[in-house]
Formats: C-alpha cells, structure tokens, sequence
C-alpha cells in the first residue's frame, strides 16, 4: 500500500483528509436515530459505535507513534489488538459521541502537528514490530489518510443498510 513516490502535494492532502474526518463523521451522525448506531457496514461487521470508537483508539495510538518518531531514533512501536479493542464493553456500547469528542480534539493537535512538520520530519519513523521495517512518517500520512476514507466509508454504508 506505500506509495513508490510521495511529494509534498499528495503528503498535504493526505494531511486535509486527517483533519477533516471528525466534521465528515458528524454530518454522517447528525439526524441519526440511535438505534441506527447499531448497523453493520457488512454482516458480522462492526457496528457504526465501533468503528468510531475504533478510529479513535487507532488514531490516539497514530498520533503517539508520531511523537515518538519525531522524537527518538527509529523507536519500536507497540502494536495492539485492535479486533479485541473493538469487542470491549466502552467500543460496543457507549455512545459514540465520546470518541468523537476525542477524535475531534486529538484531530486538531494532529493535524497542527502534521501541519508544523518540515519536510525533513516526514521521513523520520519507527520500527513496526509486524512489517519488522522502518515506516517513514510520509507513509503513515498515506496510511491514516486512507484509515479515514476506509472507516468513513463503512459508516456511510451502515446507514444505507437495511
């Protein structure tokens, strides 16, 4: 999925698409009946409350691999189980409003960052135990922009189930 080529052009838009993904989730949330929460995007999928808590677990450990990169050499990051994360009592039952809280504000300081890093700073990165390389920052810009349209996407095809 890494990108042979990134310029500065694609890595700016990718950093739009990070910071507009909570203002996208709230004009998908808004009217919506609670009960709609529950729809899956595909049968044994998770449900919209999931997947928003999910990009909220997923994207707080994004923007702390981030600092981490931007501030050690090459740091091996902790990899999580994000399919359990996503079966945990706050992922499936509490209102997806608090992640979305979280992912509004945690968006902001990340794309301030994003926004404040030099060039440079993009090919900083960390060692993911999993891939067993060094991920550049400009991948992982590539990568979260694609997490959002991903999980954007399994929220529009939730509501336009059924």
């Amino acid at each position: 999925m890494k990108p042979e080529i990134i310029t500065n052009f694609q890595i700016k838009s990718w950093i739009e698409e990070i910071k507009d993904l909570p203002g996208l989730i709230e004009v998908e949330l808004r009217g919506l009946p609670p009960q709609d929460l529950l729809k899956t995007y595909r049968p044994d999928g998770w449900t919209i409350t999931q997947v928003i808590h999910h990009l909220a677990d997923s994207h707080m450990n994004s923007f702390i691999r981030y600092k981490l990169a931007l501030t050690e050499e090459h740091p091996v990051i902790k990899p999580y189980l994000e399919n359990r994360w996503g079966e945990m009592a706050d992922n499936k039952t509490l209102e997806p409003h608090h992640s979305l809280a979280i992912l509004t504000a945690l968006h902001i300081r990340w794309g301030y960052l994003l926004d404040h890093m030099s060039e440079a700073d993009f090919s900083n990165g960390y060692i993911h135990p999993e891939k067993n390389r060094l991920v550049e920052l400009s991948e992982a810009t590539a990568l979260y922009a694609w997490h959002c349209r991903h999980h954007l996407a399994h929220i529009r095809n939730a509501k336009n189930s059924i």
